[in-house]
């Protein structure tokens, strides 16, 4: 009876294993939707259509990007972390929606459980902008200039609890300063008052900054990187003068919870190999935006570090998302 019990259990487990392999073999045989949480035109969204060109190469299918965006990013989110964990649905995941989001605000899902991490595949800086007639050219001189005023000066942002405003709080907390906040409904809002001289700082994404330095509207000062990027070369790391100091958007590839350790692998080795497309990463770099390779344990140590660095600054500075 036992021997009779333990051929069973064998057998079904050894069928289990050959479905498995005959599924990792099969996938993808459809095409994959790949959630992007953010609306269309946007920098996320760029980078998806722009990495799911060559991804969907080396998978042998197509990718489709499906804007789902709302709520900082959390409508899109959920929908990727209670779909089907079948490989054909995957979420681009951010900085926003994966670090900051569950320190700030209480979610449908829970981040580190309720998602498959796959791989880290992209980072996008932030530059430190003032305009053209501060009285300063580097960050050194522009901390200096706020420690004798302060008060008086404020940095703008595209929303309480972004990681726009966060940025800066880190700043401010670093440096010892103090800079009043004034919250705007996204960056391009606020371009008006940095170039008039209204805002004397934003800490803006790399991509979206960096044409008004180049025309001459604006004034960059440095790079959020904790190295000098190489999207800007000649621009200062902040941490050059603060030691340590750190803000990146980061981007993530994620399936839903349970999603098969083939599939992982199947997605992350397409992934990586298309970041190391050097045609691709041109692509990218024009974007504002650095490829990075990574496996699946390397996103979900980097999306923990960063979700209790922010949850450290939110509850320090006392920040909140309304």
């Amino acid at each position: 009876m036992q021997r009779h019990l333990f051929l069973k259990s064998l057998a079904a487990a050894l069928c289990l294993a050959a479905s498995g392999a005959s599924f990792a073999q099969a996938y993808p045989n459809k095409p994959i939707r790949l959630i992007v949480p953010f609306p269309a035109g946007g920098a996320t969204d760029l980078f998806a259509r722009t990495l799911t060109q060559k991804m969907g190469e080396k998978l042998g299918t197509t990718l489709v990007v499906d804007n789902k965006p709302g709520a900082g990013g959390a409508i899109g989110s959920d929908l990727a972390a209670k779909a089907v964990p079948d490989g054909y649905t995957l979420l681009l995941a951010t900085t926003s929606t994966h670090a900051i989001g569950p320190a700030i605000s209480k979610l449908p899902y829970d981040t580190a459980h309720d998602f498959t991490p796959i791989a880290h595949v992209g980072d996008a800086p932030s530059i430190m902008l003032v305009p053209t007639s501060a009285p300063v050219k580097t960050v050194r001189e522009w901390i200096d200039y706020a420690k004798k005023n302060p008060g008086k000066l404020n940095y703008a942002s595209s929303g309480n609890g972004t990681i726009v405003q966060l940025t800066a709080e880190l700043f401010k907390s670093q440096a010892g300063v103090f800079v009043t906040h004034i919250p705007y409904k996204g960056t391009a809002l606020a371009m008006p008052d940095l170039m008039s001289g209204k805002v004397d700082v934003l800490f803006d994404s790399l991509p979206t900054g960096m044409p008004f330095v180049r025309d001459g509207r604006l004034r960059a000062l440095g790079v959020t990187s904790l190295k000098r990027s190489p999207l800007a070369p000649d621009l200062p790391a902040v941490a050059e003068t603060l030691p340590g100091f750190e803000s990146n958007t980061w981007f993530g590839l994620y399936g839903p919870k349970a999603l098969p350790a083939e599939v992982v692998a199947r997605i992350n080795k397409a992934a990586n190999e298309s970041l190391a497309d050097p045609a691709l990463r041109e692509k990218l770099s024009s974007l504002g935006i650095e490829p990075t390779q990574s496996t699946p344990e390397q996103l979900t140590k980097l999306a923990a570090q960063d979700t209790a660095k922010w949850k450290q600054i939110i509850i320090d500075r006392k920040i909140t998302n309304d």
